[in-house]
């Protein structure tokens, strides 16, 4: 009988329908709750109720994220990366109506690295002699080829995102949609690379201690502000 006991979502406290529970490390949760769980979270079923419920509380921050995005790139083909460079952020998504998904906005300082991965599939191709499938001499095979990107990144509810950069596999190495997939997983990379040497630069230049310069403004004897201005009269200092 106890197979067959109603169970509660122990986040939001409906009642948890047929085939509808989703299993937690101390608890339940219902699949509507499910449903507004990032994509890129993995260990559901090690997470605690209460993990749950800030993972919630952040994916509902994230919203307000979305709706401040504002893309200046876009890189990739069916699956695209979004950057607001303005605000140095980005996300992945494969959706045209993005914005109704929610998809997680990740900071630039957030990302740690990206993977390529091309999946080779090798067949082999067989002839018919006398009724039965013989192999030719030499051999012939048949390929078809899969890019795989792998973005590392720097958060406490996932650390990778995963995705595929054709949708189609491509059967011919070399060809016109090998080179295109290549060349998109080529933008990908370089792009977050170029996000990640930016990041380290600018950590790197904020932990430089400041040294007091006179301003060519107000001749004050003054220490640059972040964006390189005299604390007094607001003017740019020279680089």
């Amino acid at each position: 009988m106890g197979l067959f006991n109603k169970k509660f979502c122990d986040v939001c406290g409906d009642k948890i329908g047929l085939l509808g529970n989703r299993k937690l490390e101390d608890g339940n949760l219902c699949k509507e709750c499910a449903k507004l769980l990032s994509p890129f979270m993995t260990d559901r079923r090690q997470s605690t109720v209460a993990e749950i419920k800030e993972h919630l509380e952040y994916r509902k921050a994230n919203q307000e994220k979305v709706a401040a995005f504002s893309p200046t790139k876009i890189v990739g083909g069916e699956t695209k990366i979004y950057f607001d460079e303005d605000k140095k952020q980005w996300l992945v998504t494969h959706l045209r109506d993005w914005r109704r998904e929610n998809p997680d906005v990740i900071d630039f300082s957030q990302a740690m690295g990206c993977i390529l991965d091309i999946d080779e599939d090798k067949r082999e191709i067989y002839h018919e002699v006398d009724g039965r499938q013989e192999s030719f001499n030499p051999p012939h095979y048949e390929y078809s080829y899969v890019f795989n990107m792998t973005i590392h990144v720097n958060s406490p509810w996932f650390s990778e995102i995963q995705f595929r950069i054709n949708d189609d596999k491509i059967e011919q190495r070399g060809g016109i949609a090998y080179r295109e997939a290549q060349a998109q997983a080529d933008e990908i990379k370089n792009t977050l690379e170029q996000i990640r040497s930016a990041e380290r630069e600018a950590a790197a230049a904020a932990n430089m201690p400041k040294t007091a310069t006179l301003c060519p403004h107000c001749q004050a004897t003054t220490i640059p502000d972040a964006n390189g201005c005299c604390e007094y009269c607001g003017g740019a200092i020279g680089g």
